[in-house]
């Protein structure tokens, strides 16, 4: 053997053996409330009118949200009472709390969506549109990944974190832990053996508490409540290490402690940093809006690729231009885990699926108001029969195409 084939297998064993860490943020996050409130008033237009065209997005500080973007509608909105909802929802209701939901201040800046773009949108003709047919609403790149590494088919690190997130939400809800606040993050470090999870090496929680609770009852609280509970046992070792509000002490958060933007956590939303991200924000848009159909429509396709066995894990990337309604291009990648060539795969998907966005829609039903269960922990890897995407309805077509 060579020096340059032992070097070669070399580098292949390091790519197979490795820690991954993702996050998850808590629905309190700065971040996590302007999506809330954008999704929500996404919900509200598409509840009276289907075709609304929405892209909607929100500042939070202190006491005040502002509501900005272009929404063009037939829905009568109260964004002032949409946003109170929201926030009351999240849990911003105590007599602490800066940010509150009966107390906020609600600037709105919203206009109709410019024609130009429009038009380009619009199924029908216009001058210097090449088509007739229903265009992206944006050009971009988008991406779609799934894994066979936990049963939702999604990469376990982030799995794992919007797990342990979900659960220090559903506890807070029912009031049992009194001293629990909205604001919260969880991190999750898994680590690969030939390219599988075998252990998680570390755990990080930090949660929003009142003034009055001790660190000690924290630590324990989330050790023993959450983390035990949600992370497979298998998988927690002697080694592993928990991370307990490493700071020591999480009184100020939310949007008093720091700034929130919608569309700022993106990775969050999609595959923890394990699948690649074309950089559009999904909350606040309506499906017309490419950076969030094409997203849950390569979801749909990668997840449906890997539970038809024609790969362990699947990365799928589209790219449009505004206007046009074919993708200028369509790629897949499987890693190397495909039990048949990618380009088979590439074939078989342009067959069973329509990737123009007007199809898309169609295919995915999704002018519907369902977007506000998509916007914490994560908008894939849920079971729930409105989130489309999630179905593996296509696994025998895929099998007989390919």
């Amino acid at each position: 053997m060579s020096l340059a084939e032992i070097h070669n297998i070399d580098r292949n064993y390091m790519s197979n053996n490795y820690i991954f860490s993702s996050e998850s943020v808590g629905e309190g996050h700065p971040d996590k409330v302007a999506d809330t409130i954008s999704d929500a008033v996404l919900d509200a237009c598409l509840a009276q009118d289907k075709f609304s065209r929405v892209a909607c997005e929100t500042y939070v500080k202190s006491n005040i949200v502002i509501i900005g973007g272009e929404i063009t509608t037939k829905a009568s909105l109260d964004f002032v009472k949409i946003a109170r909802s929201a926030i009351r929802e999240i849990g911003y209701v105590n007599d602490d709390d800066v940010f509150h939901a009966d107390k906020v201040f609600v600037n709105v800046i919203v206009t109709q969506q410019s024609p130009d773009i429009a038009q380009g949108v619009d199924a029908k003709k216009a001058k210097g549109k090449k088509t007739a047919k229903q265009g992206a609403g944006d050009q971009g790149l988008m991406f779609g990944y799934a894994s066979n590494e936990t049963p939702e088919l999604m990469p376990a690190p982030v799995m794992f974190a919007h797990r342990l997130g979900s659960e220090l939400t559903r506890i807070r809800k029912t009031g049992k832990v009194p001293w629990l606040r909205p604001d919260a993050k969880s991190q999750v470090s898994v680590v690969y053996e030939n390219g599988k999870p075998v252990a998680i090496s570390n755990v990080v929680i930090s949660t929003q508490h009142a003034a009055d609770a001790e660190h000690a009852e924290i630590e324990k609280f989330c050790i023993e409540k959450i983390i035990k509970k949600v992370l497979p046992a298998r998988l927690l070792t002697a080694k592993t290490e928990f991370l307990i509000n490493p700071t020591g002490r999480f009184v100020v958060g939310g949007p008093q402690g720091d700034t929130g933007l919608t569309g700022r956590k993106i990775i969050v939303d999609s595959y923890g940093g394990m699948g690649r991200h074309g950089g559009g924000a999904f909350s606040g848009k309506d499906p017309t809006k490419v950076d969030r159909s094409a997203a849950y429509m390569g979801r749909w396709v990668a997840k449906n690729i890997v539970a038809a066995g024609l790969a362990a894990k699947c990365e799928i990337q589209f790219a449009y231009a505004i206007g046009y309604p074919d993708p200028v291009s369509v790629s897949v990648d499987t890693f190397g885990t495909g039990t048949v060539p990618d380009e088979s795969i590439i074939k078989a998907i342009n067959k069973v699926f329509s990737f123009q966005p007007a199809d898309i829609i169609e295919q995915l039903d999704l002018r519907r108001p369902i977007y506000s269960k998509t916007t914490n922990y994560g908008h894939f890897g849920k079971n729930d029969p409105d989130l489309t995407w999630e179905k593996t309805d296509k696994v025998e077509a895929l099998k007989k195409s390919v």
